[in-house]
């Protein structure tokens, strides 16, 4: 993110209007403090990735890389670059610095593909084997515990 005088720019989001004043809008960026990303989208920066509300959104490193930037003693967060990863449609009208995201599609695909937890085979307490592969496509439920 290279830094540039900000002026307010005007975030359409999800049927809400935000004038962010401390934003760095660029030709093909918009660049957010993350109060002011958590405030005009929802969206909020935590250690399990990207979320908005329980939804939270696995980023890989070198994505995230390009979308979280540090700066001034601020972190900052691409917009633009976030809907380009989603693949959701947006728009930027320069010469009002206003940018207009569209809706996340109903049927959203992750870009990178499902992340699949590793195969395992644990016995139960009579003995009897299980493989998490055997539960593939079921919600599974488990309890991990260590007398550590």
């Amino acid at each position: 993110m290279t830094h540039q005088d900000p002026k307010t720019v005007t975030i359409l989001y999800e049927g809400k209007s935000t004038s962010v004043p401390t934003a760095v809008s660029t030709d093909d960026d918009v660049w957010l403090d993350l109060a002011d990303l958590t405030a005009s989208t929802g969206w909020d920066v935590k250690p399990e990735g990207i979320c908005h509300d329980e939804t939270c959104i696995i980023v890989p490193e070198d994505v995230m890389s390009s979308i979280v930037n540090e700066m001034e003693n601020k972190t900052w967060f691409n917009l633009a670059g976030f809907a380009r990863f989603l693949e959701r449609p947006y728009a930027h009208d320069n010469a009002h610095n206003v940018w207009s995201f569209g809706a996340m599609s109903d049927n959203l695909e992750i870009p990178f593909g499902p992340i699949y937890a590793p195969d395992f085979t644990l016995p139960d307490l009579e003995g009897k084997s299980y493989s998490l592969s055997d539960f593939r496509g079921k919600k599974v439920f488990l309890a991990c515990w260590a007398s550590w």
